[in-house]
């Protein structure tokens, strides 16, 4: 049963945040808020910055000015790995999964990276394989399994590190439309059932208009529309630059 902390609204807040690569802005004063329950989603064109926001956020890029504050804790001078003890779990556009190790085992690295013990790790483990519908699976090597299911294996594990906050880069990158349907229903049920925010970098436009409660829209490293996805589809600036005029 989960305690009274475990309930406690969480906020993760990127104040002015700024990343620059030798000159140029890949990032531009961004803000936005989340908290724990919500549904946020980050959308844009390629090179927008999006995944770098992920990258600076959970530690994998030294900031260039503005601050990352996870219940009031600021985090951008942190190595990553101190990052994800504040409550920050992600998983990769391109998936990083440990190959060698089993479904299960993979799952299990999340939660003792958290300081869990190995058998309190074997079973949120493999309650999460259940959740995930992956748990006949459990014993065989991660590289055995089909890659929609790959991607499901690495959400199981960022949940793992029992996070207040899940970010998630294109979830549903390589997955036929079934599959991203499946997702989406998957997706859905998480903020309320493992009481995390939920951050998603996707460009399938279908399922994030429909798993999105708010829109937060860059544009060459700047914040362009914020808004439900019915604000988002109908403003011109996001039109124009990313949906065009079919969307």
């Amino acid at each position: 049963m989960a305690s009274g902390e475990e309930k406690r609204e969480s906020l993760l807040e990127i104040r002015n945040l700024s990343k620059s690569f030798a000159g140029l802005k890949a990032l531009d004063d961004v803000s936005f808020s989340l908290k724990t329950g919500e549904i946020l989603g980050l959308i844009g064109p390629n090179g927008s910055g999006k995944t770098t926001c992920i990258n600076v956020m959970t530690g994998l890029l030294k900031v260039t000015s503005g601050s990352v504050v996870v219940d009031g804790v600021e985090t951008v001078k942190m190595p990553s790995h101190r990052v994800s003890h504040t409550g920050l779990a992600r998983t990769f556009q391109t998936i990083r999964l440990f190959k060698e190790l089993t479904v299960l085992e993979n799952v299990e690295v999340g939660a003792v990276s958290q300081g869990m013990s190995r058998s309190d790790a074997v079973s949120v483990a493999t309650d999460l394989l259940e959740e995930m519908g992956i748990a006949e699976w459990g014993a065989k090597l991660a590289s055995e399994l089909p890659f929609g299911h790959q991607r499901k294996l690495e959400i199981a594990r960022a949940l793992a590190m029992r996070p207040k906050f899940l970010l998630l880069d294109e979830p549903a990158a390589g997955l036929n439309e079934n599959e991203s349907d499946l997702l989406l229903e998957m997706l859905r049920d998480i903020p309320a059932r493992k009481h995390v925010g939920l951050l998603v970098v996707e460009h399938d436009m279908r399922l994030m208009m429909n798993l999105c409660a708010r829109l937060h829209v860059l544009n060459y490293g700047k914040t362009i529309a914020e808004g439900t996805p019915a604000e988002v589809r109908a403003n011109p600036q996001v039109v124009t630059a990313y949906l065009g005029s079919t969307a």
